[in-house]
């Protein structure tokens, strides 16, 4: 015979079964899966507020107001200029009509930095004002961590603004107890890449990343419309939306006013954002926008990136010294492009003693990678490398002058950035002003260009080798002056020959036609060969001109440390952009 229990016996045997079993299934869980799923980590920088600046003068004198400081202005030949206290941002600039019209660089003397322009107006009598606004030095990381087969973690790291996981090889992630490891590498075994910690009672990984400014803290990132993804997790279909009509100098118009089929365009940007972001290869497109008949007719934007982000064109920006160059040469500057390199930039006499290689080298040879200078970008033993010399150089024209030879000008191509870097030196210095104010006058005012970001030596030159920031609609400006014959609105920038010379082959780099700073290109369609060049930058940064279907394509990535960017300058435009242009029986 059994004695029935009593309730509160029963629930105190409930209690201790549910704490054993909880406790069992903790000493179970792998601790590894605490970590599976996408994180993110955001970092804000800390000079990218706009601030006011306003400057006065008193009879031959001036003094700027900024940040609660009144500083002394100097006037050199016209230049205004003042470094903030401790030398920590300088300015630089002068008075054009009404304006001041300026550069603002965010590191002292003997850094690294960038150059941002500013523009001043007049605020009653002999004041300007205007805002200061460098660039923001913002970094984005995302980290997709799944389960392998094996149970060990799989890692994928992005960073939107330089695909600093692509460039160093994440591919794991290993935890004992509180520390991680993030590893992978450019070999077949993994190495430890990055150490951290994990805080499971506020579920923070916090990651060193020392190369981008520190510890940085990831959290989940459950949002589904997270910027990992082209337009969010979940994206639904898309639909054509004509670019809006703004005040930077474009006309707008349909796809179908200018003769593209609108349903081929659809499935384009539909198969970006569609793309699976599960690989490192996985292409990440942040931008794409058309232009047909000197009218802009496609502006899309992805992965968070939108119209008012400049956004880096790395040796696109090549194309853009190319420019800076041949408006110089039409605006009179004493130079062309069989001038010899070392008596322009010796004053107008070459140094005494000078190799007769040296004495050979020409701009022609600058702008085609052929000056013969032992330079090569992909070969770190390379004396004139352009990694080597950001990390180690003050004045990269004082540098570059001075490299040995490799080859005699003219007889060999090899991609090296002190080339067009030094050719834009070359321009500045035979016009007399600096490439900012030739960029400035000849460039960015008649072109509508107000927004943008240079990067600049320790001396603080600016950089033409690559690095420039333009935001989309600026960027295929580009392109566009150079279908129009070197005219944007009517008015002549660079002239008929040297637009012709810029995209055709004149050389070779690698087996691959080159012109003066822009690659010659051509695509084959359904049989027919569409020719055009293009500029050309690591991780996406394209903007390919088509002469003879009246086309200009721009496309902003960030595959700079994977092949993902194979697919903006294949792929897209062979598949989606150039079959939508030619589905038109008029073109």
């Amino acid at each position: 015979m059994f004695s029935r229990s009593h309730p509160y016996t029963l629930a105190v045997v409930a209690l201790v079964t549910s704490a054993l079993f909880t406790q069992l299934s903790a000493q179970s869980a792998d601790p590894r899966d605490e970590l599976l799923g996408l994180w993110k980590a955001k970092r804000l920088g800390n000079s990218g507020a706009a601030r006011p600046l306003m400057i006065q003068r008193n009879g031959a004198n001036y003094t700027a107001d900024i940040m609660g400081y009144t500083i002394p202005v100097t006037i050199n030949n016209g230049e205004l200029s003042f470094e903030l206290p401790s030398r920590a941002a300088g300015f630089r600039g002068r008075v054009v009509g009404n304006t001041i019209r300026a550069i603002w660089f965010s590191a002292p003397v003997g850094e690294l930095g960038s150059g941002t322009p500013v523009i001043l107006t007049p605020k009653g009598v002999n004041t300007w004002s205007g805002q200061v606004a460098p660039a923001e030095g913002t970094q984005t990381f995302y980290l997709l961590v799944t389960k392998k087969s094996d149970g060990t973690l799989a890692a994928l790291m992005r960073n939107l603004e330089s695909d600093f996981g692509g460039l160093i090889g994440v591919r794991g992630l290993v935890r004992r107890g509180d520390a991680i490891s993030v590893v992978g590498g450019r070999n077949p075994a993994d190495t430890v890449l990055l150490t951290g910690t994990y805080d499971s009672a506020d579920k923070v990984m916090t990651i060193n990343i020392a190369s981008r400014g520190g510890s940085f803290d990831f959290r989940r990132d459950d949002d589904p419309v997270s910027d990992f993804y082209p337009r969010g997790k979940n994206p639904g279909r898309y639909v054509y939306r004509q670019p809006p009509a703004l005040s930077d100098g474009w006309t707008t118009a349909s796809v179908a006013e200018v003769g593209i089929d609108r349903a081929g365009i659809e499935r384009g940007v539909q198969r970006i954002i569609d793309m699976s972001m599960d690989s490192i290869n996985a292409p990440q497109v942040h931008a794409l926008l058309i232009a047909r008949n000197g009218k802009l007719v496609l502006e899309e934007y992805f992965h968070g990136e939108h119209r008012d982000k400049p956004h880096n064109e790395r040796s696109a920006a090549k194309s853009v010294s190319a420019t800076i160059i041949g408006a110089a040469m039409l605006a009179g500057a004493p130079f062309k492009l069989s001038t010899p390199v070392y008596q322009v930039m010796n004053g107008g006499a070459f140094p005494a003693n000078l190799e007769q290689r040296k004495r050979a080298m020409t701009l022609e040879n600058l702008m085609t990678m052929s000056s013969g200078y032992f330079c090569d970008d992909n070969n770190d033993d390379a004396p004139g490398n352009e990694d080597q010399m950001w990390e180690k150089q003050t004045d990269f024209l004082k540098f570059t002058l001075g490299l040995p030879m490799a080859f005699a000008p003219g007889d060999t191509s090899i991609y090296c950035s002190v080339n067009p870097n030094l050719a834009l030196g070359m321009a500045g210095r035979a016009a007399g002003e600096s490439p900012f104010y030739l960029f400035d006058r000849l460039v960015a005012t008649p072109m509508g260009i107000n927004k943008y970001i240079w990067p600049i030596d320790r001396a603080r030159n600016p950089y033409g080798g690559g690095g420039m920031g333009l935001i989309a609609r600026d960027f295929i400006k580009f392109g566009q002056l150079m279908l129009d014959g070197g005219t944007w609105h009517g008015q002549r920038i660079l002239s008929a020959d040297f637009v012709h010379r810029a995209g055709s082959t004149l050389m070779k780099i690698a087996g691959r036609d080159y012109g003066l700073l822009w690659w010659p290109q051509s695509f084959t369609v359904g049989g027919r060969t569409i020719r055009g060049y293009a500029a050309l930058g690591n991780g996406g940064q394209i903007v390919m001109v088509f002469p003879e279907l009246q086309l200009v394509v721009a496309t902003n990535g960030g595959s700079y440390g994977s092949r993902g960017w194979r697919f903006v300058g294949g792929e897209l435009l062979t598949d989606f952009v150039l079959p939508a242009v030619l589905a038109n029986p008029r073109s």
